[in-house]
């Protein structure tokens, strides 16, 4: 099959580097010539966003799929009439694009999500009390486009744009569950797992895998997962980002219709791994097990502060003496503070085992230029 993806990032890459023990040919769009799939894909230099290059792209392939959810869902729906394979669907991808409607979509299928309004570009319309986090409409990732408006004071903040304003959740836990669904409307979750911000980034800094819970929380997460591919209505990989909060009730924060940062410890510590699962859900074949097989956790290459340009990755030939410890890097050539460019991979046999050796082999190594 000819497999068009929209995004040339290290999503992609590691989905085709998973899929080249199978026959099928990548194809990716990249507005960035040194894209990290520019050298393992077919690749076009472009934009996702724009709709006749995208049309362009996909017009010749067997199905189309995204590694990012910013891009322009109408071509896609185009592609879709002239009867090419889209996913996830073009309806599911624009409307978890857009806050507002991705938490209507909560409210109408009954999952819950944290209290919120629209706010349609005036801040005098907003009867949420304080403290409230605002979410922008479109456009935000990896921690952009979210704040938190605590006091009267932080009110000068508020960006004045179509906005969702939701109620702070007291976090007890940030919690992450990965699902799929393939066409003959097969599903399969895998097991949830627990993500630790780095709160300076604001971006994912540990992730672990499995997570001890209690089974009424289990069976709460269990039920939104039901009920979000119910409503999905469209074959994907789906990671739903949910919030424990210190009353034991668990919300869902928000969706990501792809392959996500908080899936990665599965390239080991599980049976398959969510790159094996989107091929699967790509080609509609039977879903892989996705069993963790052991304690499992990732941490974030982010590049230090401080330094922009060619990457170095000092400390790393001591991590590769370390057992059960797995690099992953992006092929991404300059770094700058902050950017993603790799991960490590960790496996153990308990937790507390896991988080010993998640700290020390984070102190060891240091993203540079």
């Amino acid at each position: 099959m000819k497999i068009g993806i929209l995004g040339g990032g290290q999503l992609g890459r590691m989905l085709i580097q998973e899929a080249l023990k199978y026959d099928d040919e990548f194809y990716t769009l990249d507005p960035a010539s040194d894209a990290p799939c520019h050298n393992i894909s077919y690749f076009t230099q472009g934009s996702f966003n724009d709709y006749e290059t995208v049309l362009a792209f996909g017009k010749d392939k067997d199905v189309v799929t995204i590694e990012i959810e910013h891009v322009n869902a109408d071509a896609l729906a185009e592609l879709e009439h002239q009867g090419v394979k889209v996913v996830p669907n073009s309806n599911i991808i624009k409307t978890i694009q857009q806050k507002i409607l991705q938490k209507q979509f909560y409210k109408a299928h009954d999952i819950p999500s944290p209290e919120f309004e629209v706010m349609d570009g005036s801040y005098d319309e907003i009867t949420m009390p304080l403290p409230f986090v605002q979410k922008m409409n479109t456009g935000g990732y990896d921690g952009k486009g979210v704040q938190v408006i605590r006091t009267s004071e932080d009110m000068k903040n508020l960006w004045v744009e179509d906005s969702v304003i939701e109620k702070l959740v007291d976090i007890d836990k940030e919690l992450s569950v990965i699902v799929a669904r393939n066409e003959n409307g097969e599903t399969q979750t895998f097991p949830v797992t627990e993500m630790v911000a780095d709160p300076k980034l604001n971006l994912l800094d540990f992730n672990i895998c499995p997570v001890l819970l209690s089974e009424e929380i289990e069976e709460q997460i269990d039920a939104i997962t039901e009920k979000f591919l119910n409503a999905i209505q469209s074959p994907g990989l789906f990671a739903i980002e949910l919030f424990l909060d210190k009353e034991g009730k668990v919300w869902v924060n928000e969706t990501a219709p792809r392959l996500h940062n908080s899936g990665h410890q599965s390239q080991e510590g599980n049976a398959n791994s969510q790159f094996e699962q989107m091929y699967r859900v790509v080609k509609n074949l039977p879903l892989a097990d996705t069993d963790a097989i052991i304690y499992s956790g990732m941490l974030n290459l982010v590049g230090a502060e401080g330094y922009s340009g060619k990457v170095v990755y000092e400390g790393m030939e001591e991590v590769l003496k370390l057992p059960e410890t797995y690099i992953h890097l992006y092929g991404k050539t300059e770094t700058k503070p902050g950017r993603k460019m790799g991960h490590i991979n960790v496996l153990a046999e308990s937790r507390e085992e896991l988080m010993e050796k998640l700290i020390m082999v984070k102190a060891m190594v240091r993203v540079i230029a």
